[in-house]
């Protein structure tokens, strides 16, 4: 896979804000792996306040729980990173800001963190609405940089992709 560039996730933040200006839609993010970097990719073009609510960046259990909601019961019996996880941050993004859409990411970058069931690029993604949440699982290469990278990307195409289908 070609190496992902600050241009490249920049060019793809302009489009997603072209996007959501266009749906009338505002984002909020709640990210883990990648420590707030689509909420800052999104908020480097001017602008961004018109389509950008707010991120969080919940990267501990504790902050997904306190500042999410995300049950403790879904952490303990499914990890952080899984696909029930994702979708209770989506929902406690979308209600804590108020915004119309949500990304949420949670996943192993690396360089340890790693398992057999959750090996290191293990990447889980949730994006909708509150009446349409879609989820994905990636399984990305590379070091660290790389990894968050693209899950940066990813996450930035799939609500593109969402708001397109709605548009």
């Amino acid at each position: 896979m070609p190496e992902i560039t600050d241009e490249d996730i920049r060019q793809q933040a302009i489009e997603l804000g072209s996007v959501l200006t266009r749906a009338g839609a505002m984002l909020v993010t709640a990210e883990s792996c990648t420590g707030g970097w689509v909420a800052k990719a999104m908020t480097d073009q001017a602008g961004s306040s018109a389509y950008v609510t707010g991120g969080l960046v919940t990267y501990s259990n504790h902050a997904k729980h306190a500042l999410l909601g995300v049950s403790e019961q879904t952490l303990a019996e499914h990890g952080a990173v899984s696909e029930p996880v994702v979708r209770q941050m989506v929902a406690g993004a979308l209600r804590a800001s108020g915004a119309s859409v949500a990304i949420s990411i949670s996943g192993v970058a690396g360089p340890g963190g790693g398992s057999d069931a959750k090996p290191v690029g293990a990447v889980w993604f949730a994006w909708g609405s509150a009446e349409n949440i879609s989820t994905g699982l990636k399984y990305f290469d590379g070091d660290r940089d790389q990894v968050r990278r693209q899950a940066v990307i990813f996450a930035i195409e799939s609500v593109r992709r969402f708001l397109s289908s709605d548009i």
